[in-house]
C-alpha cells in the first residue's frame, strides 16, 4: 500500500513538473516572439512621415536658390498664339547720344595720351594733349584781342569825358566806341575759337575731352603721332544708353506701332522686355528689310554689337486663345506633354495641349492660363528630378 501511495505521488508530481514547464515554455515564446510597442511605433511613424513627405503628383520641390544654382530659366506667359508674335533677329547698338568720337582739332603731335582703351571717362575731362602750331596761332589771336579791347575800352572812357566835359565832338566819342564794339567782337571770335579747339591755358597744346560719360571703346592713338585735323583718336560709349535695331519684313513692320511691347531673348535663356520707340520709314537697299527701333526696359547683359532675337507682339492684331512659350519649356511625361508651372514651393508639372510650333516657339491651345510663370531653360532637369522622386517612391 505504501509502496502504491509513493508511487501515484511520483506521477502526479510529475505531471505538474510538466505543467509548469510547457505554460513557462509558451509565456517566453511569446516574451521573445513578441513585437516590441517602440517598434510599431517608429514603423507607423516612418510611413505618417513618408506620407507628409510627398507633395502633389508631379510636384518638384525646389526653391529659387536652387533654381538659379541649376540654371533654371522662367519666362511669365500672355496670351496669343504664334501667329501674332512678330520674330525677327536683332543687334544692339549705341543710341544717338550714347556714343562719340572724339577726334583732333587741329593739326599737331601726340605727346600725352590720360586714358586708355577700356578706361571710365567724364564729360568734358581730357583724354590726351596735342601739342600743336595752330593752337599757338589761335592763342596768339586771342591775346591780341584781347589787348586791342583794352585799349578800345580805355580810349571810349578817355573820350566819354572829354565829352562830357564838352571838349571834344560827339563824332569822335561814336567813333570810340564804334571801335570798342568791333575790339569786343574780335575778343569773343578769339575767344570762342580757343574754347572749340580745346586751348590749354599756355596756349601750346591742343587737349581731346570726352564729350559724354562712358568708357573708351576704341583707342587709336599713338604716342609721339602727327596727325591731321580730324583724325579719329578714340571712341566713347554709355552702355546704359544703347537699343535694339531688329530687321522684320515690310509687312510686319507695316503692324508694329510706336509703343508695343517686345521680348529680348538672350543666349542663356534670359530675356529682357523691350518697347518699340520707332520704325524706319525706307527699306535696306541690300536686306530689303524695314528697321525697328526698340528701347529695353534694362541693359542688363546686352552689350553694343552683340546679335540676338526679338520677339514682337503688335497691339493691333486679333488675340486668339493659344499662349506662345519657349519649344524648351515642352517636355514628355509618361507621353504626356506637359509644362513646369512655377510655384511658391518648387514647379508643378502641368499637362497641356500643342498647337503650332515655330523658329523655336510652340503655342499651347489648352491647360495653361496667361500669366502663369513656366520653366524654359533647365525644364528638362525638372523632368529628370520628377522621374527620380517617382523611382525613389
Amino acid at each position: 500500500m505504501e509502496t502504491d501511495s509513493n508511487k501515484n505521488k511520483l506521477i502526479a508530481g510529475a505531471a505538474i513538473a510538466a505543467l509548469l514547464l510547457g505554460s513557462g515554455g509558451v509565456m517566453l515564446g511569446r516574451t521573445i516572439l513578441a513585437p516590441t510597442t517602440t517598434a510599431g511605433t517608429e514603423a507607423e511613424e516612418g510611413e505618417h512621415g513618408e506620407e507628409e513627405s510627398h507633395g502633389p503628383e508631379g510636384f518638384v520641390e525646389m526653391d529659387d536658390a536652387r533654381a538659379k544654382a541649376a540654371g533654371i530659366a522662367t519666362e511669365a506667359t500672355q496670351a496669343g498664339g504664334l501667329g501674332i508674335e512678330i520674330i525677327a533677329q536683332g543687334v544692339v547698338a549705341a543710341a544717338p547720344d550714347g556714343e562719340a568720337v572724339l577726334t583732333a582739332r587741329g593739326d599737331g603731335a601726340l605727346t600725352r595720351i590720360v586714358k586708355r582703351l577700356g578706361d571710365s571717362v567724364s564729360t568734358g575731362e581730357t583724354v590726351a594733349y596735342l601739342e600743336s602750331r595752330d593752337a599757338s596761332a589761335v592763342a596768339a589771336e586771342r591775346s591780341a584781342a584781347s589787348a586791342r579791347l583794352i585799349a578800345a575800352r580805355s580810349a571810349y572812357a578817355r573820350e566819354k569825358k572829354l565829352f562830357d566835359a564838352r571838349v571834344t565832338a560827339r563824332q569822335d566819342l561814336e567813333a570810340a566806341q564804334a571801335v570798342l564794339a568791333e575790339a569786343e567782337a574780335e575778343a569773343r571770335r578769339t575767344q570762342s575759337a580757343a574754347g572749340a579747339a580745346k586751348i590749354t591755358g599756355d596756349g601750346r597744346f591742343l587737349a581731346v575731352t570726352s564729350m559724354i560719360s562712358g568708357r573708351i571703346t576704341k583707342a587709336d592713338a599713338t604716342l609721339g603721332s602727327y596727325v591731321t585735323a580730324g583724325t579719329e583718336l578714340f571712341r566713347v560709349a554709355d552702355p546704359r544708353k544703347i537699343q535694339i535695331n531688329a530687321s522684320v519684313l515690310p509687312a510686319d513692320a507695316r503692324r508694329v506701332q510706336p509703343g508695343d511691347k517686345a521680348v529680348i531673348e538672350l543666349l542663356g535663356g534670359d530675356t529682357i522686355t523691350a518697347t518699340v520707340r520707332a520704325a524706319t520709314p525706307s527699306l535696306d537697299p541690300d536686306s530689303k528689310a524695314a528697321t525697328l527701333i526698340l528701347i529695353p526696359d534694362g541693359v542688363g547683359q546686352l552689350t553694343p554689337g552683340q546679335g540676338l532675337r526679338v520677339r514682337i507682339t503688335p497691339r493691333n492684331s486679333a488675340v486668339n486663345a493659344g499662349i506662345g512659350i519657349a519649344e524648351e519649356a515642352m517636355q514628355s511625361v509618361e507621353g504626356r506633354d506637359v509644362v513646369f508651372v512655377k510655384t511658391t514651393k518648387g514647379f508643378q508639372a502641368t499637362n497641356v495641349t500643342v498647337g503650332q510650333r515655330s523658329a523655336g516657339r510652340v503655342e499651347i491651345v489648352a491647360g495653361l492660363k496667361p500669366g502663369a510663370v513656366v520653366a524654359t531653360k533647365g525644364a528638362f532637369l525638372l523632368k529628370a528630378e520628377l522621374g527620380k522622386g517617382e523611382a525613389e517612391h
